[in-house]
Order: structure tokens, then sequence, then C-alpha cells
């Protein structure tokens, strides 16, 4: 019984919060060079405003910070689906709809979702509605007396 990882989606997510990483940081980094640039090349007899200068260093900043919040909210995210998905296995699941019933064999976690698979090769989308237990139902059988 195995969990697959976020194998596809977890490194293309973070190969697009990497890049997008990148290119904050190549704008943070070109911002300087221009303000370094602007602040050489001024008009002496009409000096910039520092004012704005410092406010739109703080906006880069901000976006900076904010890209390596969300960096480290999706590898959370992906954490916590690996432990949901895991506690999935050996539990008797039915899908939402009551067409697809068994016990979980193994669950693969995807960006948008978690798919469960039974033991006979079913597959159960794990979303609102599905009915989980630790085992299967027993069918009671009437005895004839």
């Amino acid at each position: 019984m195995a969990v697959d990882g976020v194998s596809g989606t977890s490194s293309s997510t973070s190969s697009s919060t990497a890049s997008a990483q990148t290119k904050a940081t190549l704008n943070y980094d070109s911002f300087l060079q221009l303000l370094i640039a602007q602040m050489k090349n001024q008009d002496p007899t009409d000096p910039m405003d520092a004012s704005e200068q410092m406010s739109q260093l703080a906006s880069f900043s901000q976006v900076e910070q904010t890209i390596q919040t969300n960096t480290k909210l999706d590898s959370l995210l992906a954490s916590s689906s690996l432990t949901q998905g895991s506690s999935y296995i050996g539990k008797y699941m039915t899908s939402a709809d009551g067409t697809v019933k068994g016990t979980v064999a193994s669950v693969k976690v995807y960006s948008d979702g978690i798919i469960a698979t039974t033991t006979d090769g079913k597959s159960i989308l794990v979303q609102a509605g599905i009915t989980l237990s630790d085992k299967a139902p027993t069918t009671d059988t009437p005895s004839s007396s």
C-alpha cells in the first residue's frame, strides 16, 4: 500500500513558484539599479523625491516577502494533503454518488485534490459527500428459522 506523493504537480508548483520568486528578485535588483542610475543622473536643480523612492522600494520588498510566504504555504498544503491522504489507506470508502465502494489501497495526491484507489482498482475522488469507515459494512442476512 503506497502513498503517491505530489510528484508531477508539486514539481510544477515548485517550479512556477521558484520562477515567480526569480522574476521578483530580478525586478527587485533591476529597481535598485534604476534607482542608483536615477540618483547619479538627476538634475541638481530639481532633485527627486526620496520618500517616493522609499515607498517604491518598500512595495518591491513586500512583493518579495509575499512570494516567499506563498512558497512556504504551498509546501505546507502539500504536506497536509499527503498526511490526509495516507490516513485513508486501509479504510472503507464510498464515493459521493455511492457508485464506487471499496477498501482504499493507495492514494494519489494532486494539486487540486486526492484520488483514492480501492483494492479492486476503482478510483474515488475524495470530495464532500464521501463516506469513510474503518471497515466494510456488514450485511445482515436473514436467518431462516
